[in-house]
């Protein structure tokens, strides 16, 4: 009889947190969350943060009550990517953390490339070039605080951070790095000539280790403050979508996925990075994932737009659940009024559906005039966007791909699922929802052995999760529709 490994995962999204054992029994996972937690940023003066050290509690918490519910033999935490913290030459933390959200990188990207062409950024980096990046709240800081850098001596990214807090370890795992534009993508190495061009420092860049790598180990005093057993500390994939990609449930090597939260990234998994002419015109971005993999990503502002539109209107006191918005989209009338969801109007927070209201008036549209016209132009301007991210990834890659797999949150909205059906006009393949956390589970087994590759891994959930197909069924008129999207959204 197999002994039942127990492993811990935390996984931190852009409004809460989770902590959740995964038990595997040689066959099939089983997962339990012991712990839920706010994860909101902290707007300080001008600066918004993250709020480290509560959430260095509330990984206490998951932690003890992880043990009281049967123990756990490892720990692996993701998070989303490019954000950091500093630490001095004593190992403590300069400040907490600022969020991507932040204004810091206005105008950092056309300074960056007064220093760097964008050709030569991009062919090194294979990175989707973002005002979020690393590179560029790194370059914010130069110009603006360079006190604050010149203090610093290691840079950890958020997952490196908090295993460093855990285990006093200081490593960078290699699909979180991938994300700051720092990284040479053929070389799997930190880029000296982006960094110098810059003026930035290499230095304070710590050592890269493959992705599901055993760093450590708890440290003995937190053990002994918390009153739990030993246990490792795993780098999984750090970045939230290499995890969520571990867990995509297919058995053939070549396939397309969308991992659909607050971000929705659309790709595809290859043995080495593509960085073309035509990638880089399409501005996709290169990750690096388990086994030293790369991922052929599209980012595209994904779940965040409705869960900004529901905090706007509970702020003004009418509250509605996600299910609630799914029905009212639903009942509304279809193909009114389309964004553009990567318009640079819709990333800070604020009033959202008064920005799509105005993004409508801009291109002479029908203003959603409804809480479910609002949730339905966003819906279909999503299905649109990923239709219109497909195309240019097949067109890269010269390759056409049958069917889409749909993993994360987001496919809990069946109207959103359809919709990318038949705006991609191929069939979609959705589940698992909790992608990201099966996938931090499995890479923690996966750095124990006790799944023996990422093959099986693949199989192993297939098989213990319910995958729900949606087929075409208004391919047609969806193809005329996605016309006079892309009519309207390149003014």
């Amino acid at each position: 009889m197999t002994e039942e490994k127990r492993v811990l995962a935390f996984d931190f999204g852009a409004s809460s947190g989770r902590a959740v054992i995964g038990r595997f029994d040689g066959r099939s996972i089983h997962m339990e969350e012991v712990h839920r937690f706010a994860n909101d940023p902290v707007m300080v003066r001008g600066t918004m943060y993250w709020d480290i050290l509560r959430l260095f509690h509330e990984i206490k918490q998951g932690m003890i009550k992880a043990h009281l519910a049967g123990s756990f033999t490892s720990v692996g935490i993701d998070t989303w990517g490019v954000d950091f913290g500093l630490l001095d030459e004593q190992g403590y933390l300069l400040e907490n953390p600022v969020h991507y959200r932040d204004a810091r990188t206005s105008g950092m990207v056309e300074e960056a490339l007064h220093c760097i062409s964008r050709e030569e950024l991009y062919h090194l980096t294979g990175n989707q070039i973002m005002p979020i990046n690393t590179l560029f709240q790194l370059l914010s800081l130069k110009q603006q605080r360079p006190e604050m850098l010149a203090r610093a001596r290691t840079l950890l990214f958020m997952p490196d951070l908090m295993n460093y807090f855990l285990s006093g370890v200081r490593k960078a795992e290699y699909s979180i790095a991938t994300t700051s534009q720092m990284l040479d993508a053929r070389e799997k190495s930190w880029s000296r000539r982006v960094l110098e061009a810059l003026g930035l420092p290499v230095d304070i860049l710590p050592e890269l280790v493959p992705t599901a790598t055993r760093i450590g180990k708890l440290d003995a005093a937190l053990c002994e403050e918390l009153g739990l057993e030993t246990a490792s500390v795993v780098a999984v994939a750090g970045h939230d979508t290499q995890s969520a990609m571990a867990a995509v449930p297919t058995e053939q090597e070549k396939f397309l996925f969308l991992s659909c939260g607050t971000w929705s990234l659309l790709g595809t998994e290859l043995s080495e990075p593509v960085i073309n002419e035509a990638s880089a015109q399409a501005n996709i971005t290169n990750e690096g994932g388990y086994g030293g993999k790369a991922s052929f990503l599209k980012n595209i502002i994904g779940l965040w737009l409705i869960q900004e539109c529901r905090r706007q209107w509970q702020r003004e006191g009418r509250e509605y659940s996600f299910g609630e918005l799914e029905q009212l989209a639903k009942a509304a009338e279809p193909f009114r009024s389309f964004i553009h969801p990567d318009a640079p109007e819709f990333v800070p927070s604020g009033n959202m559906p008064e920005r799509i209201r105005a993004y409508c008036r801009r291109t002479g549209q029908p203003v959603p005039d409804s809480i479910g016209a609002v949730v339905r132009c966003i819906d279909e301007s999503l299905a649109m966007r990923y239709r219109q991210a497909a195309l240019e990834l097949e067109a890269c890659l010269g390759r056409a791909y049958p069917c889409l797999h749909m993993i994360g949150g987001g496919i809990q909205s069946q109207l959103l699922c359809q919709m990318t059906a038949d705006a991609c006009a191929r069939p979609v393949l959705a589940g698992p929802v909790e992608a990201t956390v099966l996938g931090n589970i499995t890479l923690q087994l996966l750095s124990t052995g006790a799944i023996g590759s990422l093959r099986e891994a693949r199989q192993i959930i297939k098989a213990s999760e319910g995958i729900r197909t949606y087929q075409p069924e208004q391919a047609e008129r969806w193809q005329a529709e996605y016309q006079r999207w892309e009519e309207i959204t390149s003014c």
